[in-house]
């Protein structure tokens, strides 16, 4: 977390949390949601504006967290802004070593590396990976590699639906006041 949020937070301690006005999608891209997306519907159905600004995504990386009901946020100064999640609180992005053999290296969509604990297979065919991060979803460019990994025996992806994977890691898809 970035010096002068811990300063806003100690400054100014009980401002209200924020929710429904930052999602981040499948593909690791951070949407504004404001009042008249969320009229509009839905997230993902509905995204919103997306985060295009450069050290505005860098900012809401170095300040990404989960409190302990496993809802993810973006510790903007001293207020938290709950994000609604498409798929897992993580992207995956994956990278081939570059000799034969090597294990690919996996970062987030935040730019932080994770050390694998186990590969999951939706019923969409989406590839997850548990990290020591936690669980995300592979990201759509990257399932070459993910796919070439499985068919050469190297991951043994377990079956889950969808519905299950928030529970059994621990995170919720839509953080609300009452979570």
């Amino acid at each position: 977390m970035d010096d002068i949020v811990k300063a806003a937070l100690a400054k100014w301690p009980n401002v209200p949390h924020c929710y429904g006005w930052l999602a981040l999608d499948a593909r690791g891209d951070w949407y504004l949601r404001d009042e008249q997306a969320q009229a509009a519907g839905p997230f993902p159905r509905i995204k919103g504006s997306r985060v295009d600004h450069e050290k505005l995504r860098e900012f809401i990386a170095r300040n990404y967290a989960a409190d302990d009901a496993g809802c993810w946020f973006f510790q903007n100064g001293p207020q938290r802004v709950y994000v609604e999640l498409e798929a897992a609180p993580w992207v995956w992005r994956l990278h081939a070593g570059e000799t034969a053999g090597e294990p690919l290296r996996i970062v987030s969509h935040t730019g932080q590396p994770a050390m694998m604990q186990s590969v999951w297979l939706d019923e969409h065919g989406r590839v997850f990976i548990a990290t020591d991060r936690g669980l995300g979803l592979v990201h759509t460019l990257d399932m070459e590699l993910a796919a070439d990994a499985i068919d050469a025996g190297t991951w043994a992806p377990d079956e889950a639906r969808f519905e299950t994977l928030p529970q059994r890691f621990g995170y919720r898809l839509q953080p609300s006041p009452s979570a």
